[in-house]
């Protein structure tokens, strides 16, 4: 019998995983799927052409993750984006910044001097809160009605709140609560820089960047870096897929047992204590502990019986936020997308091209959604991996990512995501506002594949299809992420941990859910082999 059983491997999953088997634990992962990795998977999905499934970029991996599971020396390369983003204009006009800073100042410099000389200041006062928050993601959030236990964690965490300045601890109460785009209003002029900023507001955020709490958001998609530059992204040589191979071929060499094909329907429980899983197909698997790398909603609602849980707790997580309002599209290419404002090709097509020339833009993206279900002109960023990686199409031709923002979890009118035509319109739509800005792009494209919320759902495992797990708003971060009281990775279940990003710090392909969960599960062991 394993001492511990991890449900899912995704990222967090294998994480976690590798922490347990490091510390001499026997651990068993059991994934539903054939492939591992989760969202986080490279897959054909048209003959010849393979790309990153749903997760398609980096940055927010945790450099002590890389270092921890030796992730380099399993093969894993990162490269840099040669332009960070790029947003196409009309008359021949585009914003490209990055990859310096310098580079970026001058390509803002001539769109708004003002905006050019300001920009350091907006700089510093983010790289102030991102401190802030570094100094907060590897520690396990204090948890409410804990008790002395807990003051240590809340002591640490004052600390670092008070080593700000009182004009950078009003930086950071104001990135927590007021909306993106208020903040970029107050500092900022150029609406093509604000887009391109305030599309870090909208990434897995079912809302307008004029909605509270979007600062965050924003803030959210700060801290990466790659390969030791921070505020990087960049691409994994072999997609996303070749992060969590590089964690899988970790957990192997640690003893992990990895089972494939292996859907658990429930988890076991006895006098209050997770004892093992059921599987769909009826086999049963015992440990010392259950490790749930998915959805909090869907391990308590639908893993977890009722009867087991406090009703007050059922309720609540019953109310948990989701939906990130994402659609994520791949789609094989004959050639490169010409935009109208730069027709040749350049550094720009190695950027992450955002279609979203304004804040307005972007919120009326939002307010379509919420009528139509979906918006009409949609916010696309589109990046071209196979630029920098031959493995992914064949010569000559090309693949592109297309991550979609805004797409209601649940369409309106009686009609639904599981319509296949309902999908197809959708990605039209999405080609088409590509098209608008690259007008060979619809007549380049030899294939595509799209997954809609529910297909993320259905083939992923993310609940509504959110890519976080649960929203990100001060309700559901920190110390209560995924609920007050229960903000360590610990269950009302005693054996049974959660790990992925509905847990502590959030979503994005970070590691550091599961990195933190392995440190409770560990002392929680400990103490049980003493006792």
């Amino acid at each position: 019998m394993p001492d511990v059983l991890v449900i899912g491997a995704g990222h967090n999953g294998l994480v976690c995983a590798c922490y347990l088997a490091r510390a001499g634990h026997r651990v068993r992962m059991l994934e539903r799927r054939a492939v591992v990795g989760g969202a986080a998977v490279t897959e054909e999905f048209h003959p010849g052409f393979r790309n990153s499934t749903a997760s398609y970029t980096v940055s927010l991996l945790n450099p002590r993750v890389i270092a921890d599971l030796r992730l380099r020396e399993h093969g894993l390369r990162v490269v840099e984006r040669p332009v960070q983003n790029f947003v196409p204009l009309e008359h021949g006009r585009g914003l490209a910044i990055g990859p310096t800073a310098e580079d970026t100042r001058r390509a803002v410099a001539e769109f708004s001097t003002r905006d050019a000389e300001r920009l350091p200041a907006y700089w510093r006062m983010l790289d102030t809160v991102v401190a802030v928050l570094k100094d907060l993601l590897l520690r396990t959030p204090p948890n409410a009605g804990g008790g002395l236990a807990e003051l240590p964690k809340l002591f640490a965490a004052s600390r670092t709140w008070l080593k700000l300045d009182a004009e950078s601890q009003r930086d950071v109460y104001e990135l927590f609560t007021r909306s993106a785009g208020e903040i970029l209003d107050a500092w900022l002029e150029t609406d093509a820089l604000k887009a391109l900023y305030g599309f870090d507001a909208v990434v897995g955020n079912y809302a307008s960047p004029y909605t509270p709490g979007s600062g965050y958001v924003l803030l959210h998609h700060a801290f990466g870096e790659v390969n030791g530059k921070p505020g990087l992204w960049g691409h994994a040589i072999g997609g996303m897929g070749a992060i969590t191979q590089a964690m899988a071929r970790e957990a192997v060499r640690l003893g992990v047992e990895i089972v494939r094909e292996a859907e658990v329907a429930r988890v076991l429980v006895e006098n209050g204590r997770a004892t093992g899983v059921a599987l769909a197909d009826g086999g049963v698997h015992a440990a010392r502990a259950v490790v749930a790398n998915v959805n909090p909603k869907l391990l308590y609602t639908r893993l977890v019986a009722a009867a087991d849980l406090p009703p007050e707790f059922v309720a609540r997580i019953r109310r948990w936020r989701m939906g990130s309002g994402s659609f994520r599209m791949n789609v094989a290419l004959r050639e490169l997308p010409r935009f109208a404002c730069r027709p040749e090709p350049g550094p720009h097509l190695g950027a992450g091209i955002v279609i979203a020339p304004s804040p307005g833009y972007l919120d009326a993206a939002y307010l379509d959604a919420r009528r139509e279900g979906w918006s009409r002109e949609p916010i696309v960023e589109l990046l071209i991996p196979s630029l920098v990686d031959d493995t992914l199409a064949p010569p000559g031709h090309h693949v592109a990512s297309l991550f979609c923002q805004q797409f209601a979890p649940e369409l309106p009118g009686g009609r639904s995501w599981q319509d296949p035509a309902e999908r197809e319109r959708a990605a039209a739509a999405i080609v088409d506002t590509v098209t608008r800005w690259a007008p060979n792009f619809r007549d380049a494209v030899i294939a595509h594949s799209a997954l809609s919320p529910w297909d993320l759902e259905e083939r992923l495992g993310l609940t509504a299809g959110d890519i976080f797990h649960g929203a990100l708003g001060l309700d559901q971060l920190w110390a209560a992420r995924p609920m007050l009281g229960y903000a360590d990775y610990r269950t009302p279940l005693r054996g049974l941990y959660l790990c992925g990003s509905g847990a502590h710090p959030g979503g994005g392909v970070t590691g550091v859910p599961g990195h933190n969960a392995a440190r409770e599960i560990l002392r929680d062991l400990k103490r049980s082999r003493g006792a």
